[in-house]
């Protein structure tokens, strides 16, 4: 098991791997993560697809996950993969997708350890509200603006 602190727009991103691919990439608003340090290389592929993603210039990851749960949480991560960059859609939505209800799919969305990469901050309350999102509502609304182009990562309230 691999773990580091990766630099970024909205704070530190702690990540870990194991040898299979990408296990947790929390945000210091999760702080559900260890401490750890400075990446010493083993995430550079990991950091280079964050820094395209907050220049604008990556719409989706290219990068080996090891997820762990139950299969029908492994079903909704699947599915948060294929909302668009700069999309949202609903817990109803995905729910009737997957033949299941919304509490279901809110339950296995914030069981979600590879956040940003497994998008769950693009999934919002059925009047449009942003809820639930474990690293702060204030990273969920700034990443669904950098997604949609109409606001700055930068300047971000960071958690304390």
């Amino acid at each position: 098991m691999h773990s580091a602190l990766l630099p970024s727009p909205i704070g530190p991103l702690y990540v870990e791997a194991d040898e299979h691919g990408l296990t947790k990439l929390y945000t210091d608003g999760h702080r559900l993560h260890a401490d750890a340090g400075p990446d010493d290389g083993t995430f550079a592929e990991v950091a280079k697809q964050l820094d395209e993603y907050w220049a604008g210039e990556r719409d989706a990851f290219d990068l080996p996950l090891s997820e762990h749960g139950t299969p029908f949480e492994l079903a909704v991560w699947a599915r948060l993969r294929e909302i668009p960059k700069g999309e949202t859609t609903t817990y109803g939505e995905i729910a009737r997708e997957l033949s299941s209800v919304a509490r279901a799919v809110g339950r296995a969305n914030g069981r979600n350890q590879i956040s940003i990469i497994v998008p769950c901050h693009r999934v919002i309350g059925a009047d449009g509200s942003l809820t639930g999102y474990a690293g702060g509502l204030d990273a969920k609304r700034a990443l669904l603006e950098h997604e949609q182009g109409v606001g700055s990562l930068y300047g971000v309230p960071q958690p304390r």
